[in-house]
Order: structure tokens, then sequence, then C-alpha cells
């Protein structure tokens, strides 16, 4: 039996790597895509309280949905005179569980003050910065203050608020 030739052992192996170099583009890049955060704004911290009205525990990314709180205290209002409703976006419910943040000590009704970056195209909803304060029950912060200035304020997720 004829031994391949140097040349053709080289054609081989280029093959064989081209081929390792495609499938890593097309099983990674979309697993990278998915946990693109390019949607925030990132340069934009903004800081709000509001209380929950829905935890959703999914795999990759949980969220709290609740309604704005306004610097008088008060639920906010939009035009129509309803609630001003915003999400939040967080890791994954076993990791954000492990925090100690989940459906349970997000009842609905609770209260709490959240750090995120908003979405870029304006929509009430943002990515979770930091630790989340929250609210002692029913025991909201003072008007224009955040729930880590209330007593007895649990701090999720992180060291300080």
């Amino acid at each position: 039996m004829k031994q391949p030739t140097r040349g053709w052992m080289i054609a081989g192996l280029f093959a064989f790597i081209s081929l390792a170099f495609v499938n890593l583009a097309l099983f990674v890049t979309p697993a990278l895509a998915h946990h693109s955060f390019a949607m925030y704004d990132q340069t934009r911290t903004v800081v709000l309280t509001g209380v929950a009205y829905q935890f959703v525990a999914q795999a990759n990314h949980a969220e709290i949905h609740f309604y704005l709180v306004g610097p008088d205290g008060k639920l906010a209002k939009d035009k129509d005179g309803k609630n001003v409703d915003w999400g939040v976006e967080m890791a994954g419910a076993a990791a954000v569980a492990a925090q100690g943040i989940t459906a349970d000590s997000f009842k609905v009704g609770t209260i709490f003050s959240v750090k995120m970056n908003p979405l870029r195209d304006g929509s009430n909803f943002g990515s979770r910065v930091g630790a989340i304060a929250k609210c002692p029950w029913k025991t909201p912060p003072a008007a224009g203050k955040t729930c880590d200035t209330v007593k007895g304020t649990e701090i999720l997720g992180g060291n300080t608020f």
C-alpha cells in the first residue's frame, strides 16, 4: 500500500482545522449572541423602586415585573391613569435563587429598589446591576428614598446596594 504524500497530509490537516473553526462558529456564536446585553444602555444606570406583581423564573434569565413607585412615594401613573409597568432581567433562576431572589422572596406586593441598565429603545425594562434592596413587608421608603434607607431592609444579590 502506498503512503500518502506530505502534500495530501497537509491538505487533510488544513481541511480538519477549517471544519473545526466552522463548527466553532456555528455552535458558539449563537450561544454568545443569546447572552448579549447590547440592547441595554450600559452607559446609564437608573435606580428604581417598585412593587412586585410577578416573578418569572426562567433557566436563562429570571425577571421581576413591578409597578413603579414615583418620587412622591406613590405608584406612578401613565397618561391613561394606569400604573407604570417595569421589568428587570437578571441571571438565570438557579443563580438568583442562590442569592435569595426567588418567587417566594418576591411575592406580589413586595416593595424593592433595584439598579439597572435600561433598554436602549426607551422601553420600561432593564438589566439588573448589583444588589437589590428589599423593603420589609408593607414598609415603603420615604418619598424620594430607596429601600436601602428603610430599617430592616434585606440586601439580596450582593453586599451593598
